[in-house]
């Protein structure tokens, strides 16, 4: 199963046990983690989109808090002597997906379920 995720202003696939990189969120190591924007969820090749993919949670760890490696800006405009050199570390937080939650197994088992029930009612 697997579900695909947006946080950050980004979407990102993920299944049970994968690590992930996100924009920085305040949330200390170790505590957990509920991606409650999910666009789109898939299981034995039934995929739900739309609301019925909001209904999915996707729930993980945080592993660490860290900064990305370094970007150089530079900026320069030729032959007037401006030049302005500047680095950037982007911030983030690597998570650990733990579980995916109400995907269309859950349904079908309810579903299963409840035929199992009016089977015996009617037998």
């Amino acid at each position: 199963m697997y579900a695909v995720v947006e946080t950050g202003g980004k979407q990102y696939r993920v299944e049970k046990g994968t690590l992930i990189r996100v924009e920085k969120l305040d949330v200390p190591v170790g505590e957990k983690v509920v991606f409650e924007r999910v666009v789109l969820a898939s299981n034995e090749g039934k995929v739900l989109a739309g609301p019925e993919a909001e209904k999915v949670k996707v729930e993980g760890t945080v592993v660490r808090q860290g900064k990305g490696g370094k970007i150089i800006v530079f900026k320069y405009k030729p032959k007037k002597g401006y030049h302005r050199k500047q680095g950037h570390r982007q911030l983030f937080t690597e998570i650990r997906v733990e579980k995916i939650s109400g995907g269309p197994r859950a349904g079908k088992a309810k579903k299963d379920k409840a035929e199992a029930e009016a089977e015996a009612e009617t037998a």
